[in-house]
């Protein structure tokens, strides 16, 4: 049948990964580092990917395409879901860490090293219960997951003090607005610090933490800082 479906222009793409968190029907995938239609049959053609693309790579067309299947995308999306484990995963529990330090002498193979600013488990942003306990009163650290990595002094500049959630919009299948403002509206968080690199892909956290930021209804403050590849600060 002819109908009207999206049209994804390669060229355009840069892989951010907005446009498949968007799509509630499980539509499109990243393949390749760009964004790409799966199965016409699982596409709406409503368009909800189309004002979340940065690069207006995402267009309507009206072409031969199979009709839209509610009853696959249902099952496409159910088959998704990760079974839960029998106990639950470890790497789910969560555990508030105590940082405050000992009264015993460090070890001299430890006295040098740079020790860990983490005050909680889990971090990752799609694994962290909505109402861990270590959210009251938290100052809120929402970094991209690289950004640790590019930036050599990050525990003590970023996390120490803070709760720490990270992400990759361009690797993780979540929509990070959603829960970010159901953590937003239902803890008392005083800041929002969020930590993005330079690549546009990773642009992707940073809207979904503003918006979040707009949706919770409430004053918190906030501010970004954009991470270069080669470890400096371009903006604070």
């Amino acid at each position: 049948m002819k109908r009207k479906i999206i049209r994804i222009d390669a060229e355009k793409c840069n892989g951010c990964g907005l446009c498949a968190q968007a799509c509630h029907e499980g539509a499109i995938g990243i393949v390749g580092g760009k964004a790409k239609l799966l199965r016409d049959d699982y596409c709406d053609g409503l368009g909800d990917c189309l004002p979340v693309c940065p690069t207006d790579a995402i267009s309507f067309e009206e072409r031969e395409a199979a009709a839209y299947d509610a009853e696959a995308v249902r099952k496409n999306m159910e088959a998704k879901q990760t079974p839960p484990i029998p106990g639950g995963c470890p790497g789910m529990r969560t555990k508030v860490i105590d940082r405050r330090l000992s009264s015993a002498p460090a070890a001299p193979s430890q006295s040098a090293a740079m020790e860990s600013q983490l005050s909680q488990w889990p971090v990752q942003l799609q694994l962290v219960p909505v109402n861990a306990p270590y959210f009251n009163g938290a100052h809120l650290l929402i970094a991209a997951d690289c950004t640790a990595f590019a930036y050599g002094n990050f525990h003590n500049d970023f996390i120490r003090g803070k709760v720490t959630l990270i992400g990759c919009p361009k690797l993780d299948d979540a929509e990070y607005t959603e829960k970010l403002t159901d953590i937003l509206k239902q803890n008392d968080i005083r800041s929002v610090t969020i930590v993005r690199m330079s690549v546009p892909c990773c642009g992707g956290l940073a809207l979904a933490a503003t918006e979040a930021l707009k949706n919770c209804g409430k004053m918190i403050p906030w501010n970004v800082t954009i991470v270069d590849t080669d470890g400096s600060i371009l903006e604070q």
